[in-house]
Formats: structure tokens, sequence, C-alpha cells
């Protein structure tokens, strides 16, 4: 039975179209995913459903009535609720609190806590949802951080819930946690619009799919009719022949060496080569290690013990400046607080950490930065209207590749590449795939760390596995096999045959 239909949506804002005549239906205790490039239209229509924009023409249905969204309470009125990325809690306040936060049940002129628990245990059973209420929510993992805002949603009558990049701050084993509690959901007749980046989550957990492009609807099918090719291929606009461009490359000689590197039992003993034109690849689960190592060797951390040398020559773990000026470069997993100034333009991003090696006139020569930043804008597609737009504008894909323009520019030889490719969409993951080969080409060693095992599989020439801090397996890529990495990584395997360990 559907349950939320939207018919002929137009929305444009100043000098951009933003939604064309799209049509999105929802029906009741369905999972429908709807996926596009950042830009595509996806936001925008989340929000004309949320009543945070008013669509210039078309028509909404709820329950097969037409109404009017006038505005986000409105639409929790009707039992509309989104699930935001960014987790909105007070980590400091019990379960309980949280749940009824700025809607507390009273009595007699005080806040009724027996009938908020007494409410909330009965949704929570109705649900099949287990939640500590009175543990502090942020003793919670993120997953059951999640599933509070869950389960708000649902204490206030929610049937439609949109769930945006639900998955994005999640380990392997709570998203599926959250897929089991989302089928529970689907069970009990609650509808899901779910948004993801990660295409595979949408065959996993969707029913439905669909794709927008450029503010339009390209097509809605059932999931189990397409296939992962031809949703790449919507969602993009082409056919993609491989969507990991792996090539073969002559590796060189090697360019970075890691020693006993030890730091505060997070990283034990954590020793590895990196060769030029490699790319190395570092799996493990949250918690693991590989981060932390990743800032070990560029210096953000200073390590206990250990060594990392570079052409042979050991280097002085003492700041980042040094390992900038030994040709190692780091993109932090967390670009919005550690790899740009979202407030400055890309201009003032890419030159900051390269004014010493940019001519100088007087202090700063502006022009000589603004073409240093086209130079970097043309090269690596990034779109914006210019060099002084504001990082913060841009779209996920584009502010990582502002990330990268700063150390493509000053041609660093060893690349650190942590999470490069999370929060962005299909279009930008393959981007970034096919410049990874470029640089192994022109014979750049690149460490790549992810979460995703299945971009490792498919760029890696090697792969290490990571696991309480320590290196228990390593895999030449004929020797890569998914499930012993993952046995290894979560520590059902201590001895690996296919692998070295």
């Amino acid at each position: 039975m559907e349950i939320l239909r939207l018919e002929k949506i137009t929305k444009s804002f100043p000098g951009v179209i933003a939604l064309k005549d799209v049509d999105f239906s929802l029906n009741e205790g369905e999972i429908h995913a709807l996926v596009g490039e950042n830009g595509a239209g996806k936001s925008t229509l989340i929000k004309v459903i949320m009543g945070i924009h008013k669509p210039d023409s078309g028509q909404i249905y709820l329950r097969g009535k037409p109404i009017r969204i006038n505005d986000p309470n409105h639409a929790r009125e009707l039992g509309i609720s989104a699930i935001h990325q960014e987790i909105a809690v007070f980590p400091d306040l019990t379960v309980l609190e949280n749940l009824f936060m700025g809607w507390e049940m009273v009595r007699r002129g005080f806040i009724d806590w027996k009938g908020m628990r007494k409410f909330a245990e009965e949704k929570m059973k109705e649900y099949m949802i287990e939640l500590p209420l009175d543990s502090d929510l942020g003793e919670l993992s993120t997953a059951q951080q999640e599933l509070v805002q869950i389960l708000r949603a649902l204490l206030q009558n929610a049937r439609i819930l949109i769930m945006d990049e639900p998955t994005a701050a999640l380990t392997t084993e709570e998203t599926e946690i959250l897929f089991s509690d989302m089928e529970n959901l689907k069970k009990n007749g609650v509808s899901m619009i779910y948004i993801s980046h990660r295409l595979e989550e949408v065959f996993r957990i969707s029913d439905r799919v669909t794709v927008l492009r450029d503010g339009k609807r390209i097509f809605t099918k059932n999931v189990s009719e397409i296939t992962p090719a031809e949703l790449v291929e919507g969602v993009i606009g082409r056919r993609i022949e491989t969507f990991y461009p792996k090539k073969k490359v002559d590796v060189g000689d090697t360019i970075l060496e890691v020693e006993n590197l030890n730091f505060a039992n997070v990283v034990r003993d954590v020793s590895f080569t990196l060769r030029e034109g490699e790319i190395l690849g570092i799996a493990g689960l949250l918690g693991s290690g590989r981060s932390t190592t990743a800032k070990l060797i560029f210096g953000i951390l200073k390590p206990d013990s250990g060594m990392v040398k570079v052409d042979g020559k050991m280097l002085k773990l003492k700041d980042p400046i040094s390992a900038v000026r030994s040709g190692i470069a780091y993109v932090p997993e967390d670009r919005h607080r550690q790899g740009l100034i979202l407030p400055e333009s890309i201009r003032f991003n890419i030159s900051l950490p390269n004014l010493p090696i940019i001519p100088r006139r007087f202090l700063v020569d502006l022009s000589k930065e603004r073409q240093i930043a086209e130079e970097m804008i043309r090269t690596l597609d990034i779109r914006t209207p210019s060099s002084e737009f504001l990082t913060m504008n841009l779209s996920g894909g584009n502010q990582q590749k502002v990330v990268l323009a700063k150390w493509l520019f000053r041609d660093s030889r060893i690349l650190i590449l942590d999470e490069p490719t999370q929060g962005i969409d299909v279009g930008a993951k393959n981007y970034m795939y096919n410049l990874m080969v470029e640089l192994a080409k022109r014979g750049k060693g690149i460490l790549f760390i992810s979460s995703e095992l299945h971009e490792l599989l498919g760029m890696c020439d090697r792969i290490l596995v990571m696991r309480k801090g320590r290196i228990v397996g390593e895999f030449k890529r004929e020797e890569f096999d998914e499930e012993k990495i993952i046995n290894l990584a979560s520590g059902f395997e201590e001895v690996n045959s296919g692998g070295r360990v």
C-alpha cells in the first residue's frame, strides 16, 4: 500500500534548477533507496518532504490525500522524521532523557519519569529494540546512539523515516546491527527512505531504488531487477567498464620503511615497507590502529619507540613539517576537521601548506596563489565557479580533491590516504581510484587505509591486516581472500594459510 507520493516536483534556486518534474513514491513497510552524485538533488528532495523547502510546482500525497507540508514540525506531526548523518545527542544525559528531550511527559506539573519509561519500554518491545535506558548516551556505541534517534522518532509516532547516510560512522558489525533493526521496523510497517553513497548497501537492505541525476529522476527499479553496473551507470551517466581501474605497475625501490613502531598500546611493533609505484592497503576494524599508524608516520603523534625511514634515511618524527619536507603527504580521515579550513577559499587551502615553496612578493603573492589554485582545479576537475569559492560550499568529492591538490602541487612522493572515499559519491570514488592508478604509474608510493574491504581488494598490490594495534597478516594481490582477511581482522583466525602472518 502506498503511503507517500510526490508528483512532478520542481524546485529552483537562483541560477540553478535543483529538481525538475521529479516523481517519487514510498510503500508501507518498504525501504526505498535514493541515490545519486553530490548535487543530484537528493538533499533538496528530502528537504521538500520535511517541509524545509516549498516546491515551486508539483504535489505531495500522504496516504492518497494531497497535503502541503509547512515545516519540519508539521512533518513530524504527519509521522515523517529524518535521521541525519550527524548524530544530534546529549552524551552526558541518559538514553531516557535523550529520548524525551524537548517533549517531556508531564503529570501534575512534574516530569513523569515513570510514564516516559513505560512508554519507551512498550515501543522498544513493539519494534524489538534493545537499549539501556539508564546509561549515559556517551557510553553507547555509535550504532546504539543512532538507534536512540530512531526510537525517539518512533515515540513521536513516525511511520516514515528518512535515513541520511546512517552507516557513515559505523563499523561493519555496527552496520549489520542497524540493518537488523531496520528489518524489524520494516516488518512492523515502518517505511524508510534510505540515502547512501555505498551502493553495496542499497543491494543489501533496499526493496526499490530511485536514481537522481542533475535534478531529474533517471529511473526507479526493484533492486532485484538491476545490476550494480546498471546502477552505477544510472548514477554517473556513463558506463564504467571496471569500477576499480587497477593496472599492473612495475614497482620500484623501497621508498618508506616503518620499523617496530609503538604508541601507548594502540600501535604495537608495527613494521612494513612501501615501494615506488605500489598501492599498499591497510585493512582492519575500527580501533585496530590503522589511523594512529598513519598519524605516527606523518608526525602528528610521537611514537614511544620505533623508526620511520624515507629512502633509507631515518626520519625524525617530531612534527608534520618534517614529514612534508621528506616527501610524505597525509589525507586525513576527517577532511572537515583535519584536512581543510572550511570557511576559507580553495586558493587559501591549497596554498597554506605550500607557502614556503611558493614564490613571494613581500609576504604573499596572491596572483601566484590563484595561478597555482586554478592549475590544480583544472588538473583535478574540481567543480567550482572560481578559486575564491569557499570550500565549505563544495560537494564532498570536490572537498576531497582540494585536500589532494595541496599535496599534488608539492609533488609528494609518499601519499597516506586515510578513508579517502568516505562520504563521497560513486562518480567521485571512481575518479579517486583512477587518480591513484595514475599516481602509482608516476612512481608514487600510496598507503591506502579503508574500512571498505572491496575497494582495498580492487585497488591494492598488497594488503596488511591490523588488529589490536598489530599487523596480523599480509596478502599479496594473488593471495587476496576476502573471508580470510575479515577473519584475521575480527580475530576469528589467528594463523593464515593464504597470506603471510
